[in-house]
């Protein structure tokens, strides 16, 4: 097992559940989770100091057979904040898989044009900007990146709390590549739908073309473990902007002391979008565009 140290500000995470609930409904074939992360059980992959929590083991394993267990065809990796710009583990579970996984690496803005090149036949599609997290590159670095990756076809990700995002609309909306916001914008949903920073989200995602992740439900609720409180926003965003929203499990759900049931929050879907079409949608379609998977007939 792995020894990877941890420090009094990087408590260790609880691992995620090993049995859940199994789909309540038909996930149609071409499926995508957009969001899960993947965390070595080796020491080879040494952790950043100044990250903010600890995980567990997540290997590569486990999470296929997490994919499997919720009907995923695909899935999309996203490097975890513990390993800062050391992108290794995740390229290397990508290069094994494919067919059927995409990433989204973290890098700094001095990364030669050979490395980018390589992380995308290796499979990447994007950059993420993560202010959340120790190890994480902020938005410092938000323009020069974005300007890297713009002849790629690459989007940008955004682990952000909206309630910054006022201040922050008149830089990302200047952006030359596609973005994309996590956690439906990772602010308690206690605050209100009319809040500044849902409504600037909702003025990126209306005016300037942004996407948003269905995902982290247990993140923003105060109501654990059926986070009815959720499902208003997350209907909002559906009617709002149909063909660019997508859904992630957020597996192995880091940093959280109760830990959620990922089929439960697979299932939370068909409560947000009752209509298949819809559905298909946030499963199928629109992560195929997002992140280059092959079509998936109807």
């Amino acid at each position: 097992m792995s020894s990877h140290p941890q420090t009094e500000t990087a408590a260790l995470c609880r691992a995620p559940l090993a049995q859940f609930e199994a789909p309540a409904f038909d996930v149609p074939p071409g499926a995508v989770d957009t969001h899960a992360h993947v965390v070595a059980d080796s020491d080879a992959y040494p952790m950043v100091a100044n990250r903010s929590y600890t995980p567990p083991p997540a290997p590569e394993q486990k999470y296929l057979a997490m994919l499997d267990s919720n009907h995923m065809s695909h899935g999309v990796l996203i490097q975890i904040s513990v390993y800062g710009t050391d992108n290794r583990y995740m390229l290397e579970v990508l290069r094994r898989n494919p067919q059927r996984l995409r990433g989204i690496a973290v890098v700094d803005a001095d990364i030669s044009d050979r490395e980018l090149l390589a992380m995308h036949e290796a499979g990447v599609r994007g950059l993420r900007i993560n202010v959340l997290f120790g190890g994480g590159i902020g938005f410092e670095a938000m323009e020069r990146l974005a300007a890297r990756i713009a002849p790629l076809g690459w989007h940008m990700q955004f682990l952000m709390d909206v309630r910054d995002l006022p201040d922050l609309m008149p830089r990302m909306t200047r952006l030359p590549v596609p973005g994309v916001i996590d956690h439906m914008g990772h602010a308690p949903v206690s605050m209100g739908l009319d809040a500044p920073g849902y409504q600037a989200m909702r003025s990126l995602v209306a005016d300037h073309g942004f996407w948003v992740k269905l995902s982290g439900a247990y993140r923003i609720s105060d109501d654990f473990e059926a986070f009815r409180d959720v499902q208003p926003l997350a209907q909002s965003l559906i009617e709002l902007a149909p063909d660019r929203m997508v859904w992630g499990s957020d597996w192995p759900h880091v940093a959280r002391e109760q830990m959620p049931d990922t089929g439960k929050l697979l299932n939370l879907l068909p409560q947000w979008a009752p209509d298949t079409t819809t559905r298909r949608r946030i499963l199928v379609d629109n992560p195929a565009r997002l992140y280059g998977f092959p079509a998936t007939p109807a």
